[in-house]
């Protein structure tokens, strides 16, 4: 037994969605992706056809990527989804409101054993389980960004996740190639915790100009060996989505989280990072 799921569900074709469903593709599985429409659709299989095409100039990929892609499914409708799935991962933008709604629709159109995920990076594990029949068959897999390139998915547990669930979700992830890390629900787990409060951090000291966007990533970079420094990883992230997750834990633990202006401002202005091709950094790409 490798440990690989034969089919999956993702739920959201977006970077992170495109990204989760190019691994479980390239390891084997049938994955099946979720869309709002089908224009969406058919953007989520440019993402991974996309992915799958750099990963073969990388020489990262020995399978024909066609032979890949002919493994993906895509629909607009939560309630195509295979009733038989082993896992299925919702990865739709940080408003809990949408994933307890999607939540809800993916576990009525699949089986009772079927492990139900969130790849949300800060919103409660727990909270978003009441919108479950079974909170014991769901858990948190936090994939990061760019999941292809990431060796790291973070495990959170639920005061009402199953053991046995947590062991078959760390198994997914070796099987992935993958280490796993397993933490308990809270307020932005470990990673978004620590990498929020360092982001934010390193914002304030380009507010105060203390030095400017690429000396304090250097610095970060050669004097903590941190492979990519605060702003560039903000950048790659989405300004946004740094912004909700800081909001999230100001709301939740205090003012050490607060996001400071300068953050709030650019994303006002639409400087979103590389996604619009502007953030604390111009993108050429």
């Amino acid at each position: 037994m490798d440990g690989r799921p034969e089919r999956v569900g993702v739920i959201g074709g977006g970077r992170m969605g495109a990204g989760i469903a190019q691994v479980f593709l390239v390891l084997g599985s049938e994955v099946h992706v979720v869309e709002s429409d089908p224009q969406e659709c058919e953007a989520a299989r440019s993402r991974v056809r996309d992915g799958l095409d750099g990963a073969v100039r990388r020489g990262k990929l020995d399978e024909d990527p066609e032979q890949v892609l002919a493994r993906l499914r895509t629909t607009t409708d939560p309630a195509q989804l295979p009733g038989n799935a082993e896992l299925v991962v919702e990865a739709v933008p940080e408003r809990p409101e949408l994933k307890l709604e999607v939540l809800a629709a993916a576990e009525k159109a699949v089986s009772e054993s079927t492990v139900l995920a969130s790849n949300t990076s800060s919103l409660s594990i727990g909270e978003l389980a009441s919108a479950l029949r079974r909170p014991q068959r769901f858990c948190g897999m936090h994939f990061f960004n760019p999941v292809p390139a990431s060796k790291l998915v973070e495990v959170v547990v639920a005061p009402e996740t199953d053991r046995a669930v947590v062991d078959t979700a760390c198994g997914w992830v070796r099987a992935l190639g993958r280490t796993d890390v397993v933490v308990r629900d809270s307020p932005g787990f470990a990673t978004s915790r620590l990498g929020v409060a360092l982001g934010l951090e390193a914002i304030r000291m380009l507010e105060e100009d203390v030095a400017d966007a690429a000396s304090i990533d250097t610095a970060v970079e050669l004097g903590y060996r941190h492979p990519m420094g605060p702003l560039r990883s903000t950048d790659l992230v989405g300004l946004d989505v740094r912004l909700a997750v800081a909001d999230y834990l100001h709301g939740r633990l205090g003012e050490r989280f607060a996001p400071p202006a300068l953050l709030r401002a650019k994303v006002e202005r639409g400087e979103l990072g590389r996604k619009t091709g502007q953030g604390f950094y111009t993108w050429d790409d």
